[in-house]
């Protein structure tokens, strides 16, 4: 019954998501074979552990969680410093709110085996990762990581705008914003992207920057191609909309401004710094408008390039010639 739930949502979410046309994204990947994943939970493992038996409990899991626990269990100073972290009121208010809002996690453990299955189908040799998710206590600049070849979710970072503490760490509106449930899947392939497309430095011009980071977020699409575009690129559904309504008027805006080979660092960071918004359209803009406009672009040019593969597209060095070989139009 639970895997019959998990699929329906699963289609579900996949017949209401797709913004505009990518028949290239579209694949089967179903004959790929692939273990399911299976999301050790660090977090209920070690919190369910009794404090007057701590040092006996974690020799218990320490075969699972290795890890988090390759050390001197015995070393009394690091069980009083982890006696210390597991009962620290921030702590605890962090744990309560991960056992409420995530008991278990067959949705995204679904999610993931798919996306790993689309990762298999255009890098056959890479190494699946083992996935991992703990309480961080609120180190929200990298709420997922890949170490080696373990994926590490700090789920604490996934309670939602509304979590109190969010707002008392003064966390931007804007980043809480992608701060839930919906946003781990993307954030997980993107943690992921980085040992894919390593940071680069692309040439100077708006134009370059843009590319750049649209192929970055394609990269995120080609593995979730059925998962709604705003969790993607980390818009919100008003921003998504305020954004394909008005893409012709910013593309205008750029090419009337004669910005797209600007090389000035206050231009750039206009288009694809973070921030609530655009500061030169409207508060209800979202940011980043550059990398939008680059992800249209280089998803454009690979539609029309179907001989393109995806690692030609990521070693591409030349942002004119995939705007050229996109024949990009924006949407009006």
């Amino acid at each position: 019954m639970k895997r019959l739930l998990i699929s329906f949502f699963m289609l579900l979410l996949i017949a209401t998501a797709c913004d505009w046309s990518k028949p290239r994204l579209d694949i089967d990947v179903s004959h790929i074979p692939l273990e399911e994943v299976n999301i050790h939970r660090y977090d209920l493992a070690l919190f369910n552990i009794p404090l007057d038996q701590l040092p006996e409990g974690l020799d218990k899991i320490k075969p699972e969680f290795l890890f988090f626990l390759d050390t001197d269990l015995t070393d009394s100073v690091k069980i009083y410093n982890l006696k210390e972290y597991l009962t620290h009121m921030r702590t605890i208010e962090f744990f309560q709110e991960v056992v409420r809002k995530y008991p278990g996690l067959p949705l995204l453990e679904a999610e993931l085996t798919e996306a790993f299955r689309h990762l298999k189908y255009y890098y056959p040799e890479i190494r699946i990762p083992r996935v991992y998710t703990y309480i961080s206590g609120g180190e929200y600049d990298m709420p997922v990581q890949v170490i080696d070849s373990v994926l590490l979710i700090a789920i604490d970072s996934y309670l939602g705008a509304g979590f109190k503490p969010y707002a008392a760490d003064r966390v931007p509106v804007y980043r809480m914003q992608r701060m839930g449930a919906e946003n781990i899947l993307p954030d997980c392939i993107r943690a992921m992207q980085e040992s894919l497309y390593p940071v680069r430095y692309p040439g100077n011009t708006l134009l370059d920057q843009m590319v750049d980071a649209g192929k970055r977020v394609y990269l995120i699409d080609a593995m979730i191609p059925g998962y709604p575009d705003r969790y993607k690129i980390g818009y919100t559904e008003n921003q998504i909309d305020w954004v394909t309504t008005n893409e012709e008027q910013v593309w205008a805006a750029i090419i009337e401004n004669q910005f797209l080979y600007s090389s000035y660092g206050s231009t750039i960071r206009a288009f694809l710094a973070d921030g609530p918004f655009t500061a030169d359209f409207s508060a209800e803009s979202p940011p980043r408008l550059g990398e939008y406009l680059g992800w249209q672009i280089v998803a454009a040019y690979m539609e029309q390039n179907p001989d393109i593969t995806l690692e030609e597209l990521i070693n591409e060095p030349d942002a004119q010639k995939i705007l050229a070989g996109s024949k990009y139009k924006p949407k009006k």
